[in-house]
């Protein structure tokens, strides 16, 4: 068996902290998977593990995550925050960066992993250089973004750029040693829209924290947080392709059966950027054209100790992204004994079942999603069943434990 003992994954846009700030712009689910994987990496047979991305904002250079985890932040292009769409230009002297800190610091890893298509040219490039294989995990696909937005084609490829991602990524997929997939689907993604297929990828999914979302203990005390009394809870960066619109018009369908019932979309950075704060703005007047008042309240920003209590106060927990690669928001809330609405377009369906651990529907039918929603908060025996099959399916399959196990053989049959 060959011997792992470093491992460097790579994460390199947005936002990457030991205890990260998720939702703020380009820092979302990926981050949480990357720093959960590396940390129960580490507790396996003596690992350590580095985390690199990207250094801006005057952010320190060696972030410890614990004794056998660390975030490394290198300098890429200017000092200050910028779009993953934007930071094509600079990739390259990003792998410069990399390389003369590995030599600096007289640094090898056995795996070289890249997580996103940026973290995939990075590892292409940097493991020529070293000649040296790299792992890959995409977490989404351009193409099949660029098929789920729709819009202006001529506005979204200027905000997306999808034809330079399109492009690297079908070089990147052919230049990885082997693959990770969170899900069936995006196997079957690969090919497709890439016309790619390898038998050198295994699908992985995502992980829980199953200590940290969990449901109370008997006996245990809620943290106490001002949430309405009854409330359908989101959770996801304030986006435009995250669905809340179609969840609020679902939701104002909703009121006259459920009166006492009330809507808390939660997320959103701690100092929302441009984008950001227009499509918030567009969210509170859709909500005053629907004259829901006080019945949708946004939390903005929720700290990490916080996030499970919301989870668990829920009566239920909507996922209405129209495109959602996978959905770890779903799972958390699962682990913490909240009943599901989720979109049944994406890999979450290949996870679970309809009407047995969540109820799937599609989140741009309002009347669909509507029903759906109204069925959880009505139907207390619906309810009861989907948490305590959703509580099963999170325990035999989704620890971050056995996920960390699995992806440790994975790197063992190549390096």
């Amino acid at each position: 068996m060959s011997s792992i003992k470093n491992i460097a994954h790579f994460s390199v846009h947005g936002y990457f902290d030991p205890e990260p700030v998720l939702g703020s712009t380009d820092t979302g689910g990926q981050v949480t998977y990357v720093l959960e994987l590396s940390k129960q990496l580490a507790n396996l047979d003596d690992i350590r593990v580095d985390i690199y991305t990207r250094q801006f904002e005057g952010r320190e250079r060696i972030a410890p995550v614990n004794d056998r985890v660390r975030v490394v932040r290198l300098p890429c292009g200017p000092d200050r925050f910028i779009r993953k769409e934007d930071m094509f230009p600079h990739w390259d002297e990003y792998v410069d960066n990399v390389q003369a800190f590995l030599r600096d610091n007289r640094l090898h890893y056995e795996v070289l992993h890249g997580h996103y298509w940026d973290a995939g040219y990075v590892c292409m490039k940097l493991g020529a250089r070293l000649r040296q294989p790299f792992f890959y995990t995409a977490h989404s696909l351009g193409a099949w973004k660029k098929e789920q937005m729709g819009g202006d084609p001529v506005e979204m490829e200027r905000l997306f750029k999808f034809e330079e991602r399109i492009h690297w990524e079908n070089i990147v997929f052919r230049a990885a040693k082997a693959h990770t997939v969170t899900t069936h689907d995006g196997k079957e993604t690969y090919k497709r829209l890439y016309g790619f297929e390898t038998p050198d990828m295994d699908v992985i999914p995502p992980g829980v924290d199953v200590h940290r979302f969990r449901p109370l203990a008997p006996g245990e005390k809620e943290r106490d947080l001002p949430t309405p009394g009854k409330y359908v809870f989101a959770l996801s960066r304030i986006d435009s392709n995250k669905g809340h619109k179609e969840l609020i018009r679902a939701f104002a369908r909703t009121c006259a059966s459920v009166p006492d019932a009330h809507l808390l979309i939660g997320g959103g950075s701690k100092a929302p950027k441009r984008h950001e704060i227009d499509v918030k703005n567009e969210l509170v007047a859709l909500i005053a054209e629907l004259e829901l008042g006080d019945r949708v309240q946004f939390t903005g920003y929720i700290h990490d100790q916080d996030l499970a209590t919301y989870y668990r106060k829920a009566k239920a927990f909507v996922l209405p992204s129209k495109y959602e690669p996978f959905g770890m928001t779903t799972l958390e809330a699962m682990s913490c004994g909240t009943p599901v609405v989720a979109t049944k377009f994406g890999g979450i369906r290949r996870n679970l079942q309809h009407e047995h651990d969540a109820l799937l529907v599609d989140p741009s039918d309002e009347s669909e999603l509507a029903a759906a929603i109204e069925c959880v908060l009505k139907d207390e025996k619906l309810a009861t069943k989907l948490v305590a099959n959703g509580l099963e399916t999170i325990r035999a399959r989704f620890s971050w434990e056995s996920i960390a196990a699995t992806t440790l053989e994975f790197y063992r049959r190549y390096v």
